[in-house]
């Protein structure tokens, strides 16, 4: 989604925005996985021995357990950009293309990573709010957040309007009732 500003009324309607988005992660994490497993059982047969194989099979059984657990840092083998050197990858431009059974695992395994890096920074984000809340900021503030890539960053506590007619609709009107004249002479 990229960058976004958003404001809340409540730590309990921020609260149920955060578990919505890590739900949705969550989801995808599992969906993701399941794929993964699907392709590496495919792959099997003609892979096993290949060492990139055997890496994603290893890596894809960790998978469950770091769902759980904060990400761990691995600069082992990676390039400037973070990637991990793969002769399955040839670039053009500003991209990547891959044509390999590989390539498929690795691109899967990468989105498998970030999301779960997501569910964990948004779960840190959560306790956060929850400490807000022991705080007992209540109803007298809105929370302005500060979402970066799908990941809420930071959180403005401001103050409501003290007017309370600011916050509410307004409903103003003027009520004419046409006027007949009757003589009484007729």
């Amino acid at each position: 989604m990229g960058t976004e500003i958003r404001t809340f009324s409540s730590l309990k309607e921020l609260t149920e925005f955060l578990t919505n988005q890590t739900l949705q992660y969550k989801s995808l994490f599992e969906d993701y996985s399941q794929w993964l497993g699907a392709m590496l059982r495919d792959f099997e047969s003609t892979h096993k021995n290949d060492e990139w194989y055997q890496k994603m099979a290893a890596l894809q059984k960790n998978l469950k357990g770091t769902s759980k657990k904060p990400a761990e840092a691995d600069s082992g083998g990676k390039n400037a950009k973070g990637k991990e050197e793969s002769p399955a990858w040839v670039q053009s431009g500003n991209i990547e293309i891959s044509f390999t059974e590989q390539g498929q695992t690795e691109v899967l395994f990468e989105a498998i990573e970030k999301i779960n890096s997501k569910i964990q920074e948004t779960d840190k984000f959560k306790e956060t709010v929850q400490q807000l809340a022991r705080l007992g900021l209540g109803a007298t503030v809105n929370y302005v957040v500060y979402i970066e890539e799908d990941i809420p960053k930071k959180i403005v506590i401001k103050p409501k309007a003290s007017n309370k007619g600011e916050d509410m609709f307004k409903f103003i009107t003027e009520l004419t009732v046409p006027a007949y004249y009757m003589p009484e002479s007729l």
